[in-house]
């Protein structure tokens, strides 16, 4: 098997979020519709084979580096989960002390801050050891228009929960719909720097 370089892992782990989010709309849709229990169940955890591919990529990724590499991903990792561990616990406390009103919905957003943190920590953790952050790199143009793509479908998702009458539900879409819009400009915005700073002689 190929070793599985940086641009790879990058395109792999774009296309996925992207299936995850047309995947996510699709079955949301239709698990409000059916009447049959199994059924239902099978459409709410849909969602979860792109995020299972993804955990595989990572893990791939991680077993093909070099030893360097490795303590960055394992290091990287590591904040990430304090991170998701120290947030958890705040509003853990919050919700159960009554401040917020919180339902099991609430753990679907676990696994994408751990994917958050762990990419803003590897940028950190490959700048301490002289290394460029993704989007400093060759081939990245499409980053800004995948991240205002998938801005867009979260949007998009966001209206389609209002119209259902879900305020609550439709709000987390759109601040997700915000967050993926800054993402977007921060990427141009790296993109750009990054090519005039490759032009200076």
């Amino acid at each position: 098997m190929s070793r599985l370089t940086n641009k790879r892992y990058q395109q792999q782990l774009m296309l996925t979020m992207a299936v995850y989010v047309v995947v996510l709309l699709g079955a949301g849709s239709l698990v409000h519709v059916v009447a049959s229990l199994p059924l239902k169940a099978m459409l709410a955890v849909v969602p979860v084979l792109p995020m299972l591919y993804v955990i595989a990529l990572i893990w791939r990724r991680i077993r093909d580096s070099d030893e360097l590499e490795q303590r960055m991903h394992l290091v990287s990792l590591g904040a990430a989960t304090a991170l998701v561990s120290a947030l958890s616990m705040v509003v853990g406390f919050l919700a159960a002390d009554g401040v917020l009103e919180l339902d099991g919905s609430v753990l679907i957003w676990v696994f994408p801050v751990l994917i958050f943190g762990y990419g803003m920590a590897s940028r950190r953790v490959g700048r301490r050891y002289g290394m460029e952050g993704m989007c400093d790199g060759e081939g990245t143009e499409w980053l800004p228009w995948y991240f205002a793509g998938i801005g867009a479908l979260m949007g998009l998702l966001a209206l389609y929960v209002w119209w259902r009458h879900l305020p609550r539900e439709a709000a987390w879409f759109a601040a997700t719909a915000g967050l993926f819009a800054v993402l977007a400009a921060w990427a141009r915005w790296r993109h750009v720097r990054a090519r005039r700073h490759g032009q200076e002689p």
